[in-house]
């Protein structure tokens, strides 16, 4: 386990200890362990009962807990709390706006053991009334719980990747041969359901046998056709099971979804695809292009159905550069010392930080000395790093009014800046369109960060007028982020094709708070895939000198 996975393990004990009432002390406890932890750089998980007392924050007490949890996988505090607390209460605590002081009164003054209650309530004013809630709480969490229920049973494609590169990393040599991804997984969706696999029939018996000796699986469903099973995390796996001659076939025909599969076979219906011994056959009978598993959506087959050859689309490996990265001197994890030698170590060519401004109080965002403090740094790691470089930016505030949170005498000093909205979330479409639009025609703006401020199966985000909003950006010379965190993927990849009619250049930048966080540009390029981006269109794909000259071009304009 990763140090942030204890911590939000000890988090969470808190948050429950807190919603049973128990002693504040014993509470502080667990939550300055956990604040500790999550800047701790150096892995405790498997470390004895004496390692763990040395480290700050982990009294006695905890540190027989870790250890023994480390061992048997429980914590006998959290055990007895979990057989106390009604599962419905549990997903209560996660809403978004609940604290567990509000679960506390929702569950034992008021009764209520269910999102599906305390949606009711809501519909029936019942908060209203309640100390510490009112109208406006009320709709929020009203609206909360409607967006939790709609998205319950679905998970993130990176934690879905991680389970399946964890379970399946004995049998990856055979994939492709005796069995392979399908669905919603191979396409790499943002978020999915499931897993689904396909496998050769011949196959059957020895797969059985290894996942019978996974721990973390258990069988729900065994038949000739279909196995399903249950993983530690809940998220579904189901195969399919196919005879050998069709394994081909049958991949394909679960790998597109309906609009892709339908568009495949109009008034094709007559070819017999069963015999292909390549998905890239199957296409050519079809007298169409080959489509990559991202693209097979029902969205862009058209617009290349009759071009003579899809484009090659933006790889991971034709990124140079790594924009928009946070450091400890806002609210990452790592220096930016740090930061820029593991971009280095990447084989990247430069690397761009981009803390937040000094309107994002709650991210120890940088007033203007401490901005000047940042750049002198930055000048002393170029001369020691060079040809390596570390570009001066800023993820500056956009304001309600749409100016960003900096005089122009301080704006001028950056390379770039990110502008993105943190505040004043619930906007109309109206309101938040020309919020940003104002932000895109301020000439310091290098590009749009994260621009409808999504939260994937969290936050549906404030609503915008795409083309709006990239129709100027196509007039004002301003970047759109593509955010590659997994959680935000935004802009939504089903806008990337209508960027590019416009010229309008995509960055797929990380927001890395830590080293690790650098790596969230693979999610990125998954996304940029099913929007069929380009290198041509990709910011970050620019060399140093490249993108040099075009922030100086920028700037001088």
């Amino acid at each position: 386990m990763e140090n942030y996975q204890i911590a939000d393990l000890l988090k969470d004990i808190a948050r429950l200890m807190e919603v049973h009432g128990e002693n504040s002390f014993k509470i502080k406890s667990y939550q300055n362990a956990a604040f500790k932890l999550e800047r701790l750089t150096t892995p405790i998980y498997g470390l004895t009962k004496e390692e763990l007392e040395n480290i700050d924050g982990i009294g006695k007490s905890l540190s027989t807990k870790l250890a023994n949890y480390f061992v048997t996988g429980e914590i006998e505090d959290y055990q007895k709390l979990l057989s106390e607390t009604p599962e419905g209460v549990l997903d209560i605590m996660q809403v978004k706006g609940i604290g567990p002081k509000k679960t506390s009164i929702i569950w034992k003054e008021m009764g209520i053991e269910s999102l599906g209650e305390l949606l009711y309530a809501c519909n029936e004013n019942r908060l209203i009334e309640v100390k510490g809630f009112g109208e406006k709480t009320q709709q929020q969490i009203k609206e909360a719980v409607q967006y939790k229920l709609a998205s319950k049973g679905y998970f993130h494609f990176a934690t879905a990747e991680q389970l399946a590169e964890t379970t399946f990393q004995k049998i990856k040599g055979l994939q492709g041969t005796s069995w392979n991804y399908c669905g919603e997984f191979r396409r790499k969706c943002e978020i999915l359901q499931n897993i689904d696999l396909i496998i050769k029939n011949s196959f059957a018996d020895e797969f059985k046998m290894f996942y019978q000796k996974n721990k973390e699986l258990s069988e729900l469903k065994h038949d000739k056709s279909i196995i399903e099973l249950k993983t530690s995390i809940g998220l579904p796996i189901i195969i399919k099971i196919v005879s050998d001659n069709n394994f081909i076939y049958e991949t394909w025909n679960h790998t597109g979804n309906d609009k892709h599969l339908a568009f495949c076979i109009e008034n094709k219906s007559n070819i017999n695809l069963t015999d292909c011994v390549s998905e890239e056959e199957i296409y050519k009978k079809l007298s169409l292009p080959y489509y990559i598993p991202e693209l097979r959506e029902g969205v862009l087959e058209e617009k290349y159905a009759t071009a003579e050859a899809i484009p090659t689309f933006i790889e991971y490996s034709d990124l140079k550069g790594c924009l928009h990265n946070h450091s400890t001197y806002s609210d990452g994890i790592h220096s930016l010392r740090e930061m820029a030698l593991a971009a280095r170590d990447l084989g990247l060519q430069y690397f761009g930080i981009c803390d937040h401004s000094k309107s994002a109080g709650y991210a120890n965002g940088l007033q203007i000395e401490r901005v000047l403090q940042q750049h002198q740094e930055i000048d002393l790691l170029n001369k020691e790093l060079a040809p390596f470089k570390i570009f001066k930016g800023i993820e500056s505030d956009i304001l309600s009014d749409g100016s960003l949170d900096y005089p122009d005498d301080i704006l001028a000093t950056f390379d770039f800046i990110v502008a993105s909205v943190h505040s004043g979330l619930k906007m109309d479409e109206e309101k938040a369109t020309t919020r940003l639009i104002n932000a895109i025609k301020n000439p310091h703006t290098t590009i749009i960060g994260h621009p409808t401020g999504r939260l994937l199966l969290a936050r549906k985000g404030y609503p915008i007028d795409h083309k709006k909003i990239i129709d100027v950006c196509a007039e004002n010379n301003v970047v759109i982020e593509l955010n590659a965190h997994p959680y935000r993927l935004d802009i939504d990849w089903r806008w990337i094709d209508y960027c590019m009619q416009k010229n309008v250049m995509i960055s797929i930048n990380p927001d890395a708070h830590e080293t690790s966080g650098l790596l969230d540009m693979h999610y990125g390029v998954c996304s940029a895939h099913k929007g069929g981006l380009t290198k041509e269109y990709t910011f970050n794909a620019f060399t140093l000198e490249e993108i040099n000259n075009w922030f100086q071009k920028k700037k001088s304009r």
